[in-house]
Parts: C-alpha cells; sequence; structure tokens
C-alpha cells in the first residue's frame, strides 16, 4: 500500500483487465496486476514472431455499437488508430459469387431498406418473412430479447417461418463470427440483441480495424498509460488460488507459494480460469460462485495466411456461410502496417486473417490440416484470382476456451460485476453487460466493476 491509498490486486492483464487498472489508478488506487502470460490483451493480444512479422489472437473487428471502448481509446489518445469502413456487410460464396447487405445514411429504420430489396442474392419474399418476424422487437425493442433465451436461434427461426437459405447463408456465419457457435446451439436472445441493437442504431454495424498490430495502438498504450500513474504489472505471473477466511479474500496465492494482500481484489480473467482460482469452499458457500461451473469456454481457431498476388481487393470484413471461414479479412487491405511482409514493398500480396469455426471438432487436427481446409474455403469463393496462388507463410492460434458459450439458458448464470464477498470483483465479458463477450463487453465490466470498488472504498 502506498501512504493511505487503498490498495487492489488485479488478477488478469486482458483488455478488462488494463482498463480496470487505468479506470482505478485514476480514481487514486494503487493497483498491482498480475498476467500470467509475457504477452497483455487476452483475447485481443499480439506479437512477432521470428521474423519480425506481427501475429494476433483473433480477427479483431471494431464495431460501431462499442461506444465505451472508443470513450477509452479517446483518453488514452488512440482512437484515430481506428479505420472505419464502408457501412456494408459482404458474403462471399464458395464458387466465386457474393451479395452485400449496403446501408443508406438515413435514420432507423430506413438506413437498412437496400439490405431488404437490392441484396442481390435474397428474393424479396424471403426478406419480407424475416422482416415480419421481426415485428416483436421491433414492438418491444430491448426487451423482447430476453424473453427467447430459453430456445436457440435456429428454434426461435423455425418458429417465425423464415427459410432456411436466409438462415444458413445469413446467420450461419453471423453466429460464428459473434460467438463461434452455430444457431442450433447459440441461444436466440443473442442474435436477436445484436439484431435489435443494428435495427436501432443506424452506424452500429459499421466496421473498422486498426491502423496495425493492438498491442501498438491499443493494449501497449492503454497499458503505459497506467504505469506512468504508477500501476505496477508483473508479467509471468499468476494466482495459483484466492485465500478466502471469515468471509474475505485475504490473500493471492502464487504458484511459488509466495502471498500478495489487498485491500481489494479484481478477477478479471476467462471464467474456466476464474473457476480455477475460486476455493472450493467459497462456491460450496455461495451460489453466486457455484453457478460460474456453468459458463463453459468456446474453442476458438485463428489463422493467418499470406500469399504471394492480392486475391481479393475488399477492404472490409467478410464473411461466408461456405467452409470454415465464417468471419475473416485481408489485412493488406484493411491494416496499413500490414501491407507487406517481412517489410518487402515491392509486391501487393494478400495477408488474410480467419476466424475458424465451429472450433470443437478442428482442434485435434494438425496445423497443416487446418491450414489446408482454410486455403480450400478461400479458393472456393475466390476462385479465379486465387488460381495458382502461393502461400508464404501461415501461422495457427489455437485456443481452447475463449468466450463464454451464450447457450439457452445461461444468462442466468451470468454474474454481476459485484459478488457477495466484500472484497472481491469480477470484470470479463461473462459478467453482467450488454456487450457480451467483446471488446466493448471487456471494457465495459471493468468500467462497472471500478466503479463498485470506489463505491465500496468511499472514493
Amino acid at each position: 500500500m502506498q501512504g493511505d491509498k487503498k490498495s487492489v490486486l488485479i488478477l488478469g492483464g486482458g483488455l478488462a483487465g488494463l482498463t480496470a487498472a487505468k479506470r482505478l489508478t485514476d480514481r487514486g488506487f494503487s493497483v498491482k496486476l498480475l498476467e500470467k502470460r509475457s504477452v497483455y490483451g487476452g483475447k485481443v493480444s499480439s506479437w512477432k514472431d521470428e521474423e519480425g512479422d506481427w501475429v494476433e489472437s483473433g480477427t479483431h473487428c471494431f464495431f460501431g455499437a462499442y461506444d465505451v471502448l472508443y470513450d477509452l481509446m479517446r483518453e488514452i489518445n488512440v482512437y484515430d488508430s481506428v479505420l472505419w469502413k464502408d457501412h456494408r456487410l459482404t458474403y462471399t460464396l464458395a464458387g466465386g459469387n457474393s451479395f452485400t447487405f449496403n446501408t443508406w445514411d438515413l435514420p432507423s429504420p430506413l438506413h437498412l431498406v437496400p439490405a431488404i430489396v437490392k441484396n442481390g442474392y435474397f428474393r424479396f419474399g424471403e426478406m419480407l418473412s424475416f422482416s415480419k418476424s421481426l415485428i416483436p422487437l421491433a414492438l418491444k425493442k430491448d426487451k423482447y430479447p430476453p424473453t427467447q433465451d430459453y430456445l436457440t436461434f435456429t428454434e426461435w427461426a423455425k418458429q417465425h417461418r423464415f427459410g432456411d437459405r436466409l438462415l444458413e447463408k445469413m446467420f450461419r456465419p453471423m453466429a460464428l463470427a459473434l460467438k463461434f457457435i452455430p444457431p442450433e446451439e447459440i441461444s436466440a436472445k443473442i442474435i436477436l440483441d445484436v439484431t435489435e441493437v443494428f435495427y436501432r442504431i443506424p452506424g452500429a454495424s459499421c466496421m473498422g480495424f486498426l491502423k496495425g498490430a493492438p498491442q501498438e495502438h491499443l493494449i501497449g498504450p492503454l497499458q503505459e498509460y497506467s504505469k506512468e500513474k504508477g500501476a505496477e504489472f508483473l508479467p509471468g505471473t499468476a494466482a495459483e488460488q484466492l485465500l478466502y477466511e471469515n468471509g474475505e479474500i485475504k490473500g493471492a496465492r502464487l504458484a511459488n507459494g509466495e502471498v500478495l494482500s489487498a485491500d481489494y481484489y479484481l478477477c478479471a480473467l476467462p471464467v474456466h480460469n476464474l473457476n480455477k482460482v475460486l476455493p472450493v469452499s467459497l462456491k460450496k458457500e455461495q451460489t453466486f460462485f457455484g453457478n460460474l461451473e456453468k459458463l463453459k469456454g468456446v474453442p476458438v481457431i485463428s489463422v493467418q495466411i499470406w500469399y504471394d498476388r492480392q486475391i481479393t481487393s475488399e477492404n472490409n470484413v467478410l464473411f461466408s456461410p461456405d467452409g470454415v471461414i465464417p468471419v475473416y479479412a485481408d489485412l493488406a487491405n484493411t491494416t496499413p502496417d500490414y501491407k507487406t511482409l517481412r517489410g518487402k514493398p515491392h509486391v501487393r500480396k494478400s495477408r488474410f486473417e480467419f476466424c475458424v469455426a465451429p472450433a470443437k471438432e478442428l482442434l485435434s487436427l494438425s496445423k497443416e490440416e487446418i491450414i489446408d481446409r482454410v486455403d480450400n474455403s478461400i479458393r472456393s469463393c475466390f476462385p479465379e484470382t486465387s488460381r495458382g496462388a502461393q502461400i508464404l507463410k501461415s501461422t495457427l492460434v489455437k485456443i481452447p476456451q475463449s468466450v463464454y458459450a451464450p447457450l439457452p439458458n445461461m444468462e442466468q448464470y451470468r454474474p454481476t460485476q459485484k459478488t457477495p464477498v466484500s472484497n472481491l470483483f469480477l470484470a470479463g465479458g461473462f459478467t453482467q453487460q450488454p456487450y457480451y463477450d467483446s471488446m466493448g463487453g471487456a471494457v465495459m465490466s471493468a468500467n462497472l466493476a471500478s466503479e463498485e470498488i470506489a463505491r465500496v472504498s468511499g472514493g
């Protein structure tokens, strides 16, 4: 503890933990943050490989809806690193066909008229059936999705009788892009929540990309801000167990046996790691903590492939219902810092980043097998421009447990940031806030947790 400052020990150096460190140092707390890896950022982490090329942990698309994230970025002077793309969603199909949902610069819901009447793929009757299914959403707005949490999205769609083609070609990649699980597994509430926001807020579905690596344009600056205000960061350090006694957390025991103590403890860990550090006695004593065992992580695979030629000129996020690449982008187009491979500017090449999903059945495959499936998918979507293209380099990142799985009836188990233990708080996308397990959710959860700590401390 520094002087009369109240101290906070943060477990986890992802976006939620780093945001909380900033918020708490701004409020005058003494902050120490533990991160088990040498790289910060969690699901938004990035690092250089041995050849100097950046590798990312996933495809980081910035939705227009993430207001809390952009407020944070403005505070640390990195908002200008977000490059907003044309407001459209393009779907690529096997065989080289595609269709695009465009928007108009008009108030809601008129901004969606082009998507309904001239997307170039779905018949007007299909879109009309879909529009009719959204009448309850239009009438009840954000009050409607929670009433549908007991259904999968596929069950909801069949009840509302919009066609299988719409479900497979539009909503399957959407579900996989959002939460990495297919529509027959994801809660209807998730898709309806997102649809309601896109319907109500014209700019919510606009997409952006960073100028370069998250480490340089978000994570690093966020960490440096807190460091300059006195926060202490301990990389390569993980808490093995929280010590619970007489209704309070008394410390965090590290793997080497050392115990760190503070006035308050903030766990900003993925839910599966949170469950590992919580004492069994606490889970048995408090249903609040026992319920966390019901939240399971979703496996995620991210692939980057550099080709020896430009395969697409699309400067935006792309979706595909075919193959294993539901959402991807050519970062050589979207991200200026990524235009060249190992500093060779003379030839314009494609550098794709793919979310590979669903990943459950693919985790056991070798890197070569997964890269081959991804390569086949991209060649199927771009048969002409990919003909003869050679792979220069590829990377693969497997995350066995990433975001929590938003299955039907799971909403009731998402915890608040404040816990029944007076000096223990939670942050992370799995906690209760409107942005789910996303960059926006990480920031919002950290904001709420920090406010609770300040309130409890009287600060």
